[in-house]
């Protein structure tokens, strides 16, 4: 059965895109510890981020990379932080957090609300600066 991931990859559920290219998708968390958590994913579906072929997985984290700089330019935080849980869907994926103190990547504090709107424009604002 095709996780949520695949099923954003195929198109049968939007979502806020960032940035994709031919093997890696990023996409706005819907539930967000900051303003700008972003998800990055290959789009070949695989359980585990460490079970990932090596170029897949040298990849996903230059995709990453990119997708983080992006992120700097638009979101005001001191850093970009990463985690890798990868227990609440079964695909690899990283999650890209703006950080300006260690408790902001406390993933059991709650989570933020943005309307549709704010998600379009953080969104948009992230893509553009998406080299």
């Amino acid at each position: 059965m095709a996780s949520i991931f695949s099923k954003i990859v195929a198109g049968e559920i939007p979502c806020y895109k960032v940035a994709e290219d031919e093997h890696f998708l990023a996409f706005l968390d819907i539930f967000p510890l900051a303003k700008g958590h972003t998800l990055v994913i290959p789009k070949k579906e695989v359980d585990y981020l460490f079970d990932l072929d090596e170029a897949t997985y040298s990849g996903l984290m230059l995709f990453a990379r990119r997708v983080a700089h992006a992120q700097a330019r638009v979101v005001a935080c001191k850093r970009i932080g990463v985690a890798v849980l990868g227990l609440e869907v079964p695909h690899a994926h990283l999650h890209l957090v703006p950080l300006n103190s260690e408790k902001d990547i406390d993933f059991s504090k709650p989570k933020l609300q943005f309307s549709q709107e704010e998600f379009q424009l953080i969104a948009r604002e992230i893509a553009e600066k998406f080299v």
